[in-house]
């Protein structure tokens, strides 16, 4: 598809929407992940035809078959992303533009067709003109954006698929983590790695997901929100969460992240949260921070605020850290005050209440 072409969505409307009535009461307490809006985007790949049939429909079931190649040799990838309304009734996205490129990386490391970053971005934004009613305007609540893409062929055989299905689905949220928590705990786990080298750390797949709830079911066990997954060649460097990046704050007002190796994902929350940090002057390092070392900076006062970040939960302050080799505190315990200033930051920009020097913010309707 020619990149200058702006591709066309065929709408077709939902036949019996949900009522404005039932849809207010829905975004009165979203949740998180658990009601859906009226449509999806969808389009198919083939082989033979390239992209085709994109189109925007009613939200249904998809019909696939027992040998749907996804089933059993699952190439599959998502990404997520929110859609905010602002003061003025306007709807936006965040930097949409960079999760359509680290879509691509996903696609390309699993083997599937990269989707155009003009279908990814005309997918997103066709569908929230449509449900743009779905959008919510509360305190801290959003349309969660799920772009997601499988293998369709019907076959058993160990090669890449020749058809797929690209669609977005959306769901409006509020807030991930339980409300009234200044801070989540974590579990490091001991006997679980979340990706090695050369493997698909860095690639958005379902399966990355799926190796890491054996030990996020182990960190619930221990009272804990999340868990943290040390590398898999020495057990000992800190990498990311079960599904977030981590940053460490230091009495000199520095902070030090993991660096991208191959291993962890590349966050667009973490990349924004390191330009907006050095815009004020911050030092930001990406360095290997290792679980022994994390403690003892802990116990001296040197570490003095640790914070997980993702599209879903933004900036989360963590506030203590629990493990088979004992517990120990962050701080006080609560959200610090770099915490919470990069988080106002960051979220005064994606709902427009604050001037975004970035270009980072898109409007939609």
């Amino acid at each position: 598809m020619a990149a200058e072409t702006r591709p066309q969505f065929a709408i077709q409307p939902h036949p019996e929407p949900i009522s404005k009535g039932e849809r207010d009461a829905l975004l009165a307490n979203p949740g998180f992940g658990r009601i859906f809006t009226d449509h999806m985007a969808i389009v198919r790949w083939t082989e033979e035809g390239g992209w085709q049939d994109a189109r925007i429909e009613a939200r249904h079931p998809l019909s696939i078959d027992p040998a749907c190649a996804v089933l059993h040799y699952a190439q599959e990838i998502f990404e997520g992303l929110k859609a905010y309304r602002d003061a003025e009734g306007g709807i936006s996205l965040f930097r949409p533009e960079e999760n359509a490129r680290r879509f691509r990386a996903s696609a390309e490391r699993l083997a599937m067709p990269p989707v155009p970053e003009e279908l990814f971005l005309e997918a997103l934004n066709a569908l929230i003109r449509t449900d743009a009613d779905w959008v919510p305007d509360s305190q801290g609540a959003s349309l969660y954006l799920r772009p997601f893409m499988f293998a369709s062929e019907t076959f058993l055989g160990v090669r890449p698929s020749l058809e797929y299905l690209f669609l977005v689905i959306a769901s409006p949220v509020g807030a991930y983590f339980k409300p009234g928590k200044d801070a989540v705990t974590v579990w490091v786990s001991d006997d679980y790695t979340r990706a090695a080298p050369g493997g698909t750390g860095a690639a958005k797949c379902g399966g990355n997901y799926a190796a890491s709830l054996i030990a996020q079911a182990e960190a619930s066990r221990h009272g804990c929100d999340q868990v943290v997954f040390l590398d898999a060649a020495e057990h000992r460097w800190v990498e990311e969460l079960g599904g977030m990046n981590i940053f460490f704050v230091f009495d000199d007002g520095s902070l030090r992240t993991p660096p991208l190796s191959g291993t962890i994902l590349p966050g667009i929350t973490r990349d924004s949260i390191m330009q907006i940090a050095r815009a004020a002057g911050t030092e930001v390092r990406e360095v290997p921070y290792a679980i022994d070392q994390w403690r003892a900076d802990a116990a001296s006062g040197h570490l003095r605020e640790v914070f997980a970040c993702g599209t879903a939960a933004v900036i989360a302050p963590i506030g203590e850290i629990r493990s088979s080799k004992g517990n120990f505190p962050i701080g006080d315990g609560g959200c610090g005050p770099v915490t919470g200033e990069l988080r106002n930051t960051l979220v005064g920009i994606q709902r427009g209440n604050i001037a975004d020097p970035y270009g980072w913010v898109k409007t939609v309707v």
